[in-house]
C-alpha cells in the first residue's frame, strides 16, 4: 500500500494554482512518502489520505457494482431532487454541452442518478466505469469532486492530478452539494465534468449558483406544502379541545391551538400514527393529515434513562434517546453531531466560550455556540443541562464511534474533533 508523505510543508502548503492545478509529481511524491515539492491543497490533501485509509488502489480505484436499472428508478422516484433536475438542466445544460462537458447529479450516497451532456465525454465517462447507478463516494474511486463534496459539503473543483486515482488525471469537475431546506439534509451532488484541458476555474461558480438556485426552488416548495397544510388543518384545530398543532412530514408547524407556536418539531425517524414520545412535548397522540400529522399534546414528560450518539457513519449520524416512555431516534445536522460529540466525550460540561474553542478555535464566538446549542435544546431539553453546556447526570450516554479514528466526522474541521481524529486507535 502507498504511503503518505504528512510534513510541516503538507499541512500548510498553497497550491501551484487557484484553480488547484498541480504537477502529477507532487501526487506522486505524496504517496510515495516523500515530501512533496508543492504541497497540495489542504482539502486535496486530507481527502487523499482518507481514500489511502480506505484502501483505495491509486492506479485503478476500487469498482463497485452498479445499482440495477429497477433500483436507479426507485432511488430517482424517492429522491427530492427529481423536483429541481429541470431547474439544473436549464442552468447548466447549455454550459456543458457547450464546452464538452457532462452534468452529473448524484444521491448522498454518491450514485450517479443522472448525466445528461456532451455524447463524446459520455463514451469518456462510460470507459471509466461514471455512469448512472455507479458510485463515485471517496471510498470507491478516491479524491473527486462528488465524493469530496460529500465528506466537506463545500463546493469543490479538482482538478488533473489532484484525483487519488491516476486514470481520472485527465478530468477536471466542479461539484456543488444540495441540501433539503427543511431539515439542512444532504441530498446529493450536482457536478459537471470533462476533459482536463479545456476546464475553466469559473465552472465552479456556475455549478455553486445554480446549486443554490435548485435549493432555492425547494425550499419554494416546501413552504407552498406547508401554506396548503394550514388551509386544511385551521378549521380541524379549531375544534379540537387542549394544545395541539398540525405538522407536515418533517415537523414544520403550519397550525397550533392552545400553546406558543414551535416553529419546528423533530419527529422520530420513521414516524408512526399513535402513542408518540416527543422530547420537545412530552407524550403525544400522532394521527396522519395529508402531507403531515396532527400532534395531540398530552403535557406529560417521563423520565430520560439513555442516550445513545452514534457517529460511526461518514455521511449520517444520528441521537437515540429511550425512557420510561420507550424510545426516539432523531438525524444530526453536521454542526450538531460536532457539538454533542463535545458534550459526549467530556461528561463535566463545557462553558460558551470552551464549546466555541472546540468547535470554532475561537473563544469569541460563544454567541454563535449558544444559539447552536438553543436550537439543539429544542429537541433535547430532557437530557441537556446548560451552565454549563452538559449531559444531565441522571442520563447515560453511549458515544459510539467509527473503528478508525481518522473517519470521525470526516467534513469536520472542529480543533475538538481534529485532536481525537489524530488520536491512536484504541
Amino acid at each position: 500500500m502507498a504511503h503518505l508523505r504528512i510534513g510541516s510543508t503538507w499541512q500548510g502548503g498553497t497550491p501551484e494554482r487557484a484553480s488547484g492545478r498541480q504537477p502529477a509529481s507532487t501526487r506522486d511524491a505524496a504517496l510515495g512518502g516523500a515530501e512533496p515539492r508543492r504541497a497540495p491543497r489542504e482539502v486535496i490533501g486530507a481527502s487523499w489520505r482518507r481514500a489511502l485509509g480506505h484502501g483505495v488502489d491509486p492506479d485503478s480505484g476500487r469498482r463497485a457494482i452498479p445499482l440495477a436499472t429497477e433500483e436507479i428508478e426507485q432511488r430517482r422516484t424517492r429522491s427530492p431532487l427529481a423536483q429541481v433536475l429541470p431547474v439544473l438542466r436549464d442552468g447548466l445544460l447549455a454550459a456543458v454541452e457547450a464546452t464538452s462537458h457532462i452534468m452529473v447529479v448524484t444521491d448522498a450516497d454518491g450514485r450517479v442518478l443522472w448525466r445528461d451532456g456532451s455524447a463524446a465525454v459520455r463514451r469518456s465517462a462510460d470507459r471509466l466505469g461514471f455512469t448512472e447507478g455507479a458510485s463515485w463516494a471517496e471510498e470507491v474511486v478516491g479524491t473527486n469532486a462528488i465524493g469530496t463534496v460529500l465528506v466537506t459539503r463545500s463546493p469543490l473543483q479538482v482538478h488533473s492530478a489532484e484525483h487519488f486515482v491516476r486514470t481520472h488525471h485527465g478530468w477536471s469537475c466542479a461539484a456543488a452539494p444540495l441540501h433539503d431546506p427543511r431539515d439542512g439534509r444532504l441530498l446529493g451532488v450536482v457536478d459537471v465534468s470533462g476533459p482536463a484541458a479545456v476546464a475553466h476555474p469559473a465552472t465552479l461558480s456556475l455549478v455553486s449558483a445554480v446549486a443554490r438556485v435548485a435549493e432555492g426552488e425547494l425550499r419554494m416548495r416546501h413552504w407552498e406544502a406547508v401554506d396548503r397544510l394550514r388551509s386544511l388543518a385551521a378549521p380541524l384545530l379549531a375544534r379540537v379541545p387542549g394544545q395541539a398543532l398540525a405538522v407536515d412530514r418533517d415537523g414544520w408547524t403550519a397550525a397550533v391551538t392552545g400553546m406558543a407556536p414551535p416553529g419546528r418539531v423533530a419527529l422520530p425517524v420513521g414516524v408512526r400514527a399513535g402513542r408518540v414520545w416527543l422530547p420537545s412535548l412530552g407524550l403525544c397522540d400522532l394521527e396522519p393529515l395529508p402531507g403531515g400529522w396532527l400532534v395531540r399534546v398530552g403535557g406529560e414528560q417521563p423520565r430520560t434513562s439513555r442516550v445513545v450518539l452514534d457517529l460511526t457513519g461518514p455521511r449520517a449520524w444520528t441521537v437515540a434517546v429511550s425512557g420510561e416512555a420507550g424510545g426516539w431516534v432523531h438525524r444530526l445536522s453536521p454542526r450538531h453531531a460536532e457539538l454533542l460529540y463535545v458534550l459526549a466525550a467530556d461528561r463535566r460540561g463545557r462553558s460558551a466560550a470552551q464549546l466555541a474553542a472546540d468547535l470554532f478555535g475561537d473563544e469569541g464566538r460563544a454567541v454563535t455556540v449558544r444559539a447552536e446549542v438553543s436550537r439543539l435544546r429544542r429537541t433535547l431539553a430532557a437530557v441537556l443541562a446548560h451552565r454549563p453546556y452538559r449531559f444531565v447526570e441522571e442520563v447515560e450516554v453511549e458515544l459510539l464511534r467509527p473503528a478508525r479514528p481518522a473517519d470521525l466526522l470526516p467534513f469536520s474541521d472542529a480543533p475538538a474533533v481534529l485532536a481525537a481524529r489524530a488520536a491512536p486507535a484504541r
